[in-house]
């Protein structure tokens, strides 16, 4: 999964960056925040309850990378919202719909596991695939309305679902990091 984010990070960001879409750029940025997820979920399962609690903390942070990233476009094309090449962005947004879908797929049977590394895992990649399906939206919006409005739009959603599964990460590894102090006999706060 995590190759498959990495070319796929290429792919969308080249694409976004060709026509300046700021929805499109903070999804490419999502696929390079999955890759890392990916692959500290794979170094890290071994480790204890206390160090998943601290990966799981460190991923809430990896999160809102795009939130910010997302933000920092939105506020560079404020002031002149020109709407970025529809049809580019309809047919990259598919694209990474497909490669997000295949990964909510294999991560589905993780989504209850107790786990802040396997919750971050799961909620990213449907969290990406619900940004795929409205970036699919919004491009069609902009073929009516040849505004780059929908896009900025769609910026600040992505920022408000990052920051919320950035927040559920970090309630998951707050509950991890009590649980191996209780399991260690320490005091609990």
């Amino acid at each position: 999964m995590a190759g498959l984010n990495l070319a796929y990070f290429f792919v969308e960001m080249t694409v976004a960056l060709l026509i300046g879409s700021v929805s499109l750029f903070a999804d490419s940025i999502d696929f390079l925040e999955d890759t890392a997820i990916n692959l500290l979920i794979f170094v890290a399962l071994g480790w204890s309850l206390h160090a998943q609690a601290i990966a799981g903390k460190f991923m809430a942070f990896i999160i809102l990378l795009p939130a910010l990233a997302a933000a920092w476009q939105a506020f560079t094309k404020f002031s002149n919202p020109t709407p970025p090449d529809p049809l580019a962005l309809i047919f990259t947004a598919g694209g990474a719909a497909l490669v997000n879908l295949t990964c909510s797929f294999i991560l589905a049977r993780f989504r209850h596991h107790d786990s802040s590394m396997a919750r971050a895992a799961f909620l990213s990649a449907r969290n990406d695939v619900l940004i795929n399906i409205a970036i699919i939206t919004m491009g069609i919006a902009t073929i009516w309305t040849m505004s780059g409005w929908p896009d900025l739009i769609l910026g600040l959603v992505i920022i408000v679902l990052n920051i919320t599964a950035a927040k559920e990460v970090w309630e998951t590894a707050q509950e991890e990091h009590l649980a191996s102090k209780a399991l260690a006999g320490e005091d609990i706060d």
